[in-house]
């Protein structure tokens, strides 16, 4: 996993939650890095979840609510990073629609060796979007979150469901309307 999503993490929880709580997760998550990350680095996914399991043990937060806090927190580090990857795109729906063939690309780039989650288009039209998430993570409310700053970035509404096709979350189904 990218060091970025290490670090706007860590940068998060300190924001909401104090500098304390961050030495606290670090030193109960009993980390090979010591959670000494760099933005450009990759680290093992293992550690993030062992960040997240020891957050959600101090706030008594699920692990959910605490990866859609985190993917509505990290679309800033887009719109400030990545700009060009929202002003390409005239509406949410098209912009979520492309995030397996354009934005996954670019994001490839720029972090070769990211493992990065797929999303299959089933369905869309200009009010409705079905799409499926897979990722042996099963990070999807990250995805939510980022799914709910977009519609904000575009002035836009939607309703979005999640219909979890595997029991673990490693498959979901999102079904937006706008």
């Amino acid at each position: 996993m990218k060091g970025i999503v290490f670090t706007e993490f860590l940068d998060l929880v300190e924001d909401k939650f104090g500098l304390e709580m961050v030495d606290d997760i670090i030193e109960q998550s009993n980390l090979e890095t010591q959670g000494v990350y760099t933005s450009v680095g990759t680290y093992e996914f293992s550690e993030m979840l062992a960040l997240l399991k020891n957050l959600s043990a101090n706030t008594n937060l699920s692990i959910d609510t605490l990866l859609l806090v985190y993917g509505e927190h990290f679309f800033s580090v887009v719109e400030k990073n990545y700009p060009s990857f929202l002003t390409m795109y005239s509406d949410s729906l098209e912009m979520l629609a492309s995030i397996e063939n354009h934005i996954h690309v670019e994001v490839r780039k720029i972090y070769p060796d990211a493992e990065l989650p797929t999303f299959e288009v089933i369905e869309k039209s200009d009010t409705n979007l079905i799409m499926i998430y897979k990722s042996s993570r099963a990070m999807h409310h990250f995805g939510l979150g980022l799914m709910n700053k977009t519609f904000e970035h575009f002035n836009e509404s939607a309703d979005i469901v999640l219909e979890k096709l595997k029991e673990d979350g490693t498959e979901v189904k999102f079904i937006i309307t706008k």
